[in-house]
């Protein structure tokens, strides 16, 4: 870590509590996390939060780091397990990073010893809820309203003229050393909350998902014969994604879905993925679109985001008058947009394009749909 200048050696991000929730995130944030400080400072090496200033320093305070499932100890939380990432200032001497690293390993491997059958029991407890879990968060955010206020050492953060520019650069005077509390936000709350079906149910061609569930021991069966049923559908109706490649993917960052029932096709050999069961946490918050780090923002859904049928304007135009003679309900809706758009009525790309899109004949029913469904077995929730 080289983000600021202070006199910790080690600084430490663990599971974020609020994100792994219930009497497991209370046991990390009010009995191992100030044991393990306590116990690092008696081994010569106090240890610090990681230090993320909330602006350019310290001195305006430190911010906890919103573990999405991509980082280590936010992936621990997807099955209810205590994940820590050490940080080790690069700045001070290797011999010292290494023994505070060393220090730090004994520590948490001391603690985790002396209270191993209360973690267990209450990892324990944390799954057999998920197996009962109807609603999930799937989205955070940062909680600035409360704030905590722990000691810290750091050194004056100055500025001066840049060498290379015409700007002030900060720089951190070790001369000019320090000491008081400064303002740590440390806690996330919920922004996006679902209720979850029975079952989710993952058709059998996406293989790369259903890969990943295996992986992580989320149990599922496949679906014995086709079925017809009503099912939990949702579409995307807008996505923004990063204009460059994130990790080797195309990342979607923002998105808005609607949701509906609607009767489908299912297929024999399709996943089916029940939610009663211990890794319930894991299936939900990468099956649901909008979790932070979702299969669908990761791009592993990205040929639904893709319209394949299109049309030649001049063969087009005799069958668009086709379909809205066949179509009443095309044509009621064709003429209300010519009322409420008559600018456009003289744009023969506008118009072939309404008709296309709202007709049933070139209708591309997977165009924007998630492929995954929501199961409903009244027999699952009992």
């Amino acid at each position: 870590s080289n983000g600021a200048d202070y006199h910790y050696t080690m600084t430490l991000i663990h599971t974020q509590r609020d994100k792994l929730g219930g009497e497991l995130g209370s046991f990390l944030r009010e009995t191992m996390v100030p044991a393990i400080y306590c116990d690092m400072a008696a081994r010569g090496w106090p240890t610090s939060p990681f230090v993320h200033p909330v602006r350019e320093s310290p001195d305006d305070g430190i911010r906890d780091i919103l573990d999405t499932p991509r980082f280590s100890t936010g992936y621990a939380a997807l099955h209810h397990t205590i994940g820590f990432m050490p940080e080790t200032h690069m700045q001070k001497p290797f011999a010292e990073r290494y023994a505070s690293t060393r220090a730090l390993v004994e520590s948490v491997l001391a603690f985790s010893i002396a209270h191993g059958s209360t973690i267990q029991a209450l990892r324990r407890e944390a799954r057999q809820q998920a197996a009962c879990r109807t609603r999930w968060p799937v989205f955070w955010q940062p909680d600035f309203s409360r704030p905590r206020a722990p000691p810290f050492k750091g050194f004056a953060a100055r500025y001066k003229s840049s060498k290379l520019g015409n700007y002030q650069r900060l720089w951190y005077d070790r001369q000019q050393p320090w000491e008081r509390e400064i303002a740590f936000y440390d806690r996330c709350s919920v922004d996006i909350e679902v209720d979850t079906p029975s079952a989710y149910l993952v058709p059998r061609a996406w293989r790369e998902v259903i890969e990943r569930l295996s992986w992580n021991k989320v149990q599922w069966h496949q679906l014995p014969l086709d079925e017809t049923r009503p099912v939990r559908t949702q579409r995307i109706t807008s996505v923004t994604s990063r204009a460059t490649p994130y990790e080797g993917h195309l990342f979607h960052d923002a998105l808005e879905l609607t949701t509906q029932l609607k009767t489908c096709l299912l297929r024999a050999g399709d996943c089916v993925v029940p939610l009663n069961q211990p890794d319930a946490r894991y299936a939900v918050e990468t099956l649901e679109p909008q979790g932070h780090d979702s299969f669908f923002r990761w791009g592993f859904f990205n040929s639904i985001l893709e319209k394949k049928e299109h049309y030649s304007d001049y063969v087009f135009e005799d069958l668009a008058w086709d379909m809205l003679q066949d179509e009443p309900a095309l044509m009621e809706k064709f003429l209300q947009w010519k009322s409420q758009h008559p600018g456009l009525v003289g744009n023969q790309k506008a118009v072939l394009d309404f008709i296309f899109a709202n007709g049933k004949r070139f209708a591309e029913p997977g165009w924007m749909r998630y492929p995954v469904f929501g199961l409903v077995y009244a027999a699952l929730r009992a």
